[in-house]
């Protein structure tokens, strides 16, 4: 059972719920789906897929980069109809070393997104570190995608560029700083909504951010003030999430 709850800003007050509730307008069939940054991608990825499959959309896990492999995944297009025909989501990819997947072939990949009635791609990694900057060849978002969703893990807060970012060189070009700079909300706002930060090629899509990690009163906290940031710069689209790197 899903355990995520989520907080967002509206008509001036804080709501809480669940994601799914937050991201209703984008579960429903014909969307293609874009994660970048970091501090909970694959959590989002998988959430977004069992809620789509619940609705009994035809419903693909893939990356444009590289993914953790599952202990079924579906090479096919027939290995993805018998997931869906048993009202799941498929996991799509080709195996890259010992415990990943890689973009699928191509004409899977095109298949899937003719044939899908949902599809979630992973666009960028982290190496599992709560935030990052892109690097040149960085995010590969597909020319379908309608949607990007931008993560950053609250967990980045007063710690260490070097410690906590993923691209760290990238980060302190953007931000200004060191490597020792002990990253602030604002530093977040900043590396969610710039064009060099989480916003990389987004062009006009419709463009998301989740606060992920959003575990205690403190963080809750700390979210609250980015929200309050983002919305002082013009972006409403942003949400605190908990429980999704369960």
């Amino acid at each position: 059972m899903d355990r995520a709850a989520a907080y967002w800003m509206q008509d001036g007050a804080l709501r809480r719920g669940t994601p799914e509730r937050y991201f209703e307008p984008i579960l429903e069939k014909g969307h293609v789906i874009a994660l970048v940054g970091g501090g909970g991608k694959s959590s989002l990825q998988r959430y977004l897929a069992r809620c789509c499959a619940r609705r009994s959309l035809k419903t693909a896990v893939t990356t444009t980069t590289k993914i953790y492999r599952p202990a079924h995944f579906c090479r096919t297009m027939e290995a993805c109809r018998v997931c869906w025909a048993a009202g799941e989501y498929a996991v799509c990819g080709k195996p890259y070393g010992e415990n990943k997947l890689s973009a699928p072939e191509d004409a899977l990949f095109s298949a899937l997104l003719a044939e899908a009635d949902a599809v979630v791609i992973e666009a960028d990694g982290a190496h599992g570190l709560p935030c990052k900057a892109p690097a040149a060849h960085e995010p590969v978002i597909l020319p379908q995608a309608d949607i990007v969703i931008a993560v950053l893990g609250l967990d980045a807060l007063g710690e260490p560029v070097e410690t906590v970012c993923h691209r760290p060189r990238q980060v302190c070009a953007l931000l200004s700083c060191d490597m020792r700079h002990r990253l602030t909300c604002e530093d977040a706002a900043t590396l969610l909504l710039s064009q060099q930060g989480a916003r990389k090629d987004a062009g006009s899509r419709t463009f998301y951010t989740v606060l992920n990690k959003c575990d205690d009163a403190q963080r809750l906290a700390q979210g609250m003030e980015i929200l309050q940031i983002l919305r002082r710069d013009g972006f409403e689209r942003a949400v605190l999430t908990t429980g999704m790197h369960l």
